[in-house]
C-alpha cells in the first residue's frame, strides 16, 4: 500500500498559501501544512490498495438457501475529485446475485471505503465498486447506484448547491434493464434502462 509523503504535502502547502498572498506564519495557518497533510493521507489512504482482500474468501452458498440479489443499501462515501481535489459526499446502494459464494453485508462499504480513498471520478469509480464485486465474488449480477454532491460543483464553477449526480454501472445479468427493475424499485430510483 502506498503511503502519503507528508513533508512534500506540508512543503507544497505553503507554497500554496504563500501563492495566494497569505502567510504560513499567520496565526490559524501556521499548523495547516500538518492538517492538510493529515487530510491527505486519511483522503488517499486507497492508493495501492487490493479492494479484493476485504472480499476475503466469501462464504459457500448451498443453492437450496439462495436467494435471488443481496442489496445494501446507502453506503455512506467520500472521494475526492481528480480534476479540482475538491471532495465529492454521496450514498452507494450496491446489490449482487450471487452464484456459489457470498459476503459479510460489513465487507460491501469496505470495498467502496477503499476505492473511493482514492482520486477519482464517480463514472469510475461506480465502475470499479461493479468490477471488484464480480470479480471477488464470481456474481452473476452486480448492480452499483452512486448519488453523490461534487463541490467542484456546488461550491466553485455554477455553484450549484443542491445538485447531485447519479450514476449506475452494472455487470452480467443485472445489465439487462428488465433483470435489474426490482432492484430500482427497491431503491426507489424508478425504472431506469
Amino acid at each position: 500500500m502506498a503511503r502519503v509523503d507528508r513533508e512534500r504535502i506540508e512543503a507544497a502547502t505553503r507554497e500554496l498559501i504563500a501563492a495566494i498572498g497569505e502567510s504560513v506564519d499567520r496565526p490559524g495557518l501556521e499548523q495547516t501544512p500538518q492538517r492538510v497533510a493529515d487530510a491527505y493521507a486519511e483522503f488517499f489512504s486507497g492508493v495501492g490498495e487490493d479492494p479484493l482482500q476485504h472480499l476475503g474468501e466469501g462464504m459457500p452458498l448451498d443453492p437450496s438457501e439462495a436467494g435471488e440479489a443481496v442489496l445494501v443499501r446507502g453506503i455512506a462515501f467520500r472521494s475526492m475529485c481528480e480534476h479540482h481535489l475538491l471532495p465529492f459526499l454521496g450514498t452507494a446502494d450496491v446489490a449482487y446475485v450471487p452464484d456459489e459464494k457470498v459476503v459479510g453485508l460489513g465487507r460491501i462499504p469496505r470495498v467502496v471505503g477503499v476505492l473511493a480513498a482514492r482520486p477519482q471520478v464517480q463514472e469510475r469509480l461506480g465502475e470499479q465498486i461493479a468490477e471488484t464485486i464480480e470479480t471477488g465474488l464470481g456474481a452473476k449480477g452486480v448492480l452499483v447506484v452512486l448519488d453523490a454532491q461534487h463541490a467542484c460543483v456546488t461550491a466553485r464553477g455554477t455553484r450549484q448547491a443542491g445538485s447531485t449526480t447519479v450514476t449506475v454501472a452494472s455487470r452480467g445479468i443485472l445489465r439487462n434493464p428488465l433483470e435489474r427493475a426490482e432492484l430500482f424499485a427497491l431503491l426507489g430510483k424508478g425504472p431506469q434502462s
